[in-house]
């Protein structure tokens, strides 16, 4: 296997010293539109490097990434990126004859009369359009395999398959008990991303009813995760799993809860009153008469510190799981089953930060099954869509266990 990996990033440069210490694959391009990023996630290998190479490429820019992976030969594109180049990378594959991963799915837009009542264009619409292309190619575009969703969609795959006769509720509950010294605000994750998926209307999906929306941090619960996290409340936010898993698993209501806290909640409310939420770019008048265009939320991303670099002086565990509700040989059950890591283990094993090594492990198991022909298919695919087993086998494997708790 050949693999043109776009962003090295946290989660890309976490990508690549997992994948360094496994053998499936032959050749990884690293490819970033900053170049000296891509040049220090390959040197930051060491003699593990010898089948990686960086390379410069803007993912907007299509052309260029047909002509990369082209270069290298390459049968398969992982995109690390944000979603903002998930259409662009998506369809580069494509014309490419490429497989294609990524972590999260082309942007929705909210309705414009009903936004909190009724879907507008929902995540992972603009690729599902394509699905009949990418089956008449023959390729396999995996959507959403990285921890969540990803992993957490394998979860509801492996609940449906062997735990459950009927399924009431799959609900998708990530918290954690990170802090990071130095730091009131400090985002683990990419704080782009965070704004599109806490601000956006919170998707839900009923049997019956179909997929609707719901306000921001609506329905509030608390939730006690596993291994020490303890009780963290936990509220609606739009998320991936909830537009993959009812494709693919039946389920009468699909959620996604995220353990957010009050602070959090109150800076990304402020955040959109000021109008710091928005990507449209705006004309701010520099010093001196000069005009600059630049987006809000790229503003509010460099004043924040990169995600990336906050490993040192981060602590605690992070735990993505999906709960399931339902019922076995005819008794009620409740499940929850769930992926911990330790800052402390991350950092100290691989250099990375837990939430950004979370995220990045999965498509790499993702990537060793593909090379094997464990998972293989043509389409559109979401992680439901695909055997659990093998790929929660390999996840332990990997020196990264997974859990299950009995509600």
């Amino acid at each position: 296997m050949r693999v043109l990996l776009v962003g090295a990033g946290g989660v890309g440069t976490a990508i690549t010293r997992i994948a360094a210490r496994r053998s499936f694959f032959e050749h990884m391009v690293v490819a970033d539109y900053d170049l000296s990023r891509a040049e220090a996630a390959v040197a930051a290998l060491g003699e593990a490097g010898a089948r990686f190479a960086a390379r410069r490429v803007d993912a907007g820019d299509e052309a260029a990434v047909v002509a990369l992976l082209a270069e290298h030969r390459c049968d398969v594109l992982l995109n690390a990126t944000d979603p903002r180049f998930v259409m662009p990378l998506f369809r580069a594959a494509l014309s490419a004859g490429a497989h294609y991963l990524d972590m999260a799915m082309s942007l929705s837009r909210p309705h414009p009369e009903r936004p909190h009542e009724a879907c507008g264009v929902k995540l992972g619409d603009a690729q599902f359009e394509m699905a009949a292309e990418w089956e008449k190619a023959g390729r396999l575009a995996l959507v959403g395999i990285g921890v969540e969703p990803g992993l957490s969609d394998v979860f509801a795959r492996y609940a449906a398959d062997e735990l459950f006769d009927h399924i009431e509720e799959v609900g998708i509950r990530d918290g954690a008990d990170l802090t990071v010294d130095g730091y009131d605000f400090a985002p683990s994750f990419s704080i782009w991303t965070t704004i599109e998926e806490c601000l956006n209307p919170p998707v839900v999906y009923e049997a019956g009813r179909g997929w609707f929306t719901t306000p921001p941090f609506s329905e509030p619960e608390v939730f006690d995760f596993p291994e020490g996290i303890g009780p963290v409340e936990c509220v609606n936010v739009e998320h991936e799993e909830v537009l993959l898993v009812p494709r693919w698993i039946d389920a009468e209501r699909v959620t996604f809860k995220y353990g957010l806290g009050g602070q959090f909640i109150d800076t990304l409310r402020t955040l959109h009153l000021l109008g710091l939420d928005r990507t449209e770019p705006v004309r701010v008048a520099a010093e001196g008469g000069a005009v600059a265009t630049v987006s809000p939320r790229d503003v509010v991303a460099a004043c924040l510190p990169d995600p990336a670099t906050l490993g040192d002086r981060m602590h605690g565990k992070t735990c993505a799981g999906t709960w399931v509700k339902g019922a076995k040989d005819g008794s009620p059950r409740e499940v929850y089953l769930y992926h911990v890591v330790d800052n402390q283990w991350s950092m100290r094993e691989y250099g990375s930060q837990a939430v950004v090594w979370q995220t990045a492990v999965n498509p790499v198991v993702a990537l060793e099954l593909m090379a094997a022909g464990v998972w293989s298919g043509a389409g559109v695919l979401g992680p439901e869509a695909l055997p659990p087993r093998p790929f929660l086998d390999l996840l332990t494997a990997y020196g990264t266990p997974w859990g299950m708790r009995e509600q």
